[in-house]
């Protein structure tokens, strides 16, 4: 595999993940940040830290509009919910786990 069929297949899957997230609205960021410690918010930030580092202009939330499919706010009041204790309980044991 060359350099350049890798950079593409992973695009590929970049891309194929956020597909993959903006359908599955029911997942909250919450629900991912416990299992995998990274969200939609996160993945927004690397790629507008990636878009610094090749000097592309991107502001975060054009980079969140990317991620959501939609400006976050709209995905905030269309999709998000209200943490449940449970889910803030395991979000706050991770961290403790993580210390």
């Amino acid at each position: 595999m060359t350099p350049s069929q890798q950079i593409e297949l992973e695009a590929a899957a970049f891309r194929r993940l956020v597909s993959h997230l903006q359908d599955h609205t029911e997942v909250q960021n919450i629900d991912l940040m416990i299992t995998a410690d990274f969200c939609r918010n996160c993945l927004a930030k690397w790629y507008t830290a990636a878009a610094q580092e090749k000097g592309i202009e991107l502001d975060y939330e054009q980079a969140r509009e990317m991620i959501y499919g939609m400006p976050y706010s709209d995905w905030k009041d269309k999709f998000q919910t209200d943490a449940t204790p449970e889910q803030l309980a395991a979000y706050e044991a991770k961290k403790q786990r993580e210390l």
